[in-house]
C-alpha cells in the first residue's frame, strides 16, 4: 500500500488523520510543526503528502513550494482551516493536487486520497542519483559529476526535467507532459522553446553530444527520451 506523509500541528487531528489511514490499509509518516515537515517532506519516501498550512516554524505554503522544487511529482493535498477562495486558489497555483477546508471527515478524507492516487497512476518513483556515460548526476547536491573529477552545477529545472526523464528511461516524453506534468505551467510557444533550452543545458552539463545524442534523445514528433544505461 502508499505511504502517505501527514503534517499537522494539531495533535486530535493529525492523530485522527493517521488513524483513518491506518484502518484503510494505508503506510504513514507524520511531523507536528513545519520545520519537521519540512524535513520529512524532502527525505523520506512517500507517495502522498497532507499538508496543513497554518504551522509552527515553518507555514505549509513554504513546505508546498519546497517540496514542487525538489519532487515536482508527488501528489500533496492541503488540509486547511484557511477555506477563503485566495488561499484555495494560491495553493493549487502552487503545485498542490487538491485542498480540503477543516472539518472533514474520514470517508471524504480517504475518497479524496484514493482520487488523487488513482489520477496518478503513471507518477514515476523518484531517483537522488542519475547514471550516464562518464559520471552522474546527484540531485540532492545539485550537480554533475564527470569521471575525470570535474562538476557542474544544477538548476532546480534542469534537475526536475532530468529526474523524470531519467525516472521514465526507455519512454518518449513530450514537451506538453514536461509542462503540465513537472514544471505545472500551461502550454505555449515560449514554453516549449524554454523545454529546448533546458535540454540542451542538460546535454552540455551531461557532455552528450547534441549532434548525436546518447544520453538524452530526441524523439522526433513526440518529444525527448532518457537512454538506459545496459544492465
Amino acid at each position: 500500500m502508499p505511504t502517505i506523509l501527514v503534517i499537522e500541528d494539531d495533535a486530535s487531528i493529525r492523530t485522527g488523520v493517521l488513524d483513518a489511514l491506518a484502518a484503510a490499509g494505508y503506510e504513514t509518516l507524520n511531523a507536528a510543526n513545519g520545520r519537521d515537515g519540512l524535513e520529512t517532506g524532502l527525505r523520506a519516501t512517500y507517495d502522498l503528502m497532507l499538508l496543513d498550512l497554518v504551522l509552527p516554524y515553518v507555514e505549509g505554503f513554504e513546505i508546498l513550494k519546497a517540496v514542487r522544487e525538489q519532487r515536482p511529482v508527488t501528489p500533496i493535498i492541503i488540509l486547511s482551516a484557511m477555506g477563503a477562495e485566495n488561499d484555495r486558489v494560491k495553493g493549487l497555483n502552487l503545485g498542490a493536487d487538491d485542498y480540503m477546508v477543516k472539518p472533514f471527515g474520514a470517508r471524504e478524507l480517504l475518497a479524496r486520497v484514493n482520487a488523487v492516487l488513482r489520477r496518478s497512476p503513471e507518477r514515476p518513483q523518484e531517483v537522488s542519483v542519475v547514471k550516464f556515460p562518464g559520471g552522474e548526476a546527484d540531485m540532492e547536491r545539485c550537480e554533475v559529476r564527470h569521471a575525470d573529477g570535474s562538476r557542474e552545477e544544477l538548476s532546480q529545472r534542469e534537475i526536475s526535467v532530468l529526474r523524470y526523464l531519467a525516472s521514465n528511461a526507455g519512454r518518449a516524453i513530450s514537451r506538453e507532459e514536461i509542462l503540465t506534468r513537472v514544471w505545472r505551467i500551461t502550454m505555449s510557444a515560449g514554453a516549449t522553446r524554454t523545454i529546448d533550452m533546458h535540454i540542451a543545458n542538460l546535454r552540455a552539463k551531461l557532455r552528450d553530444d547534441p549532434t548525436d545524442p546518447r544520453v538524452i534523445l530526441t524523439v522526433r514528433g513526440k518529444g525527448y527520451m532518457y537512454k538506459s544505461l545496459p544492465a
